[in-house]
């Protein structure tokens, strides 16, 4: 079972933004930026195009509400979307509000924020849904 199951089950906290029956978005706990978000399928799948079309598809639609949100609640030009992988094996999604293209570098310091920036974070973009 990966890191990201045990979220979706409630055995490891999260900061969630929403869910479904199929997928779930939550905080990254070490944000590139303010509202740095994962989507993840809940059906565990190492590789995203190893997914059938369909969970594909959904996981991609379910993301656009996401980072549409994520655009209204955080002030940015754009909502990046990255897909690398590797670091878990369980396919998701970084939505990443960006003002450049240097936002969404992986190797820059990442944000260390509070559990209070973290919710008042989920607020603001779940109030923009």
């Amino acid at each position: 079972m990966t890191v990201f199951s045990q979220i979706i089950e409630g055995k490891i906290p999260s900061y969630k933004i929403a869910e479904d029956e199929n997928y779930y978005a939550f905080l990254d706990i070490f944000p590139l930026k303010e509202g740095h978000t994962l989507v993840i399928p809940k059906k565990e799948t190492d590789y995203i195009f190893d997914m059938e079309s369909t969970e594909l598809a959904g996981l991609i639609v379910f993301a656009q509400k996401i980072a549409k949100a994520l655009g209204k609640a955080i002030e940015c030009q754009r909502v990046a979307v990255v897909v690398l992988g590797l670091e878990v094996p369980h396919t998701h999604i970084h939505l990443v509000p960006i003002n450049s293209e240097n936002d969404i570098n992986f190797k820059n310091k990442r944000l260390q924020l509070t559990a209070d920036d973290f919710e008042a974070t989920v607020e603001k973009i779940k109030n923009a849904m």
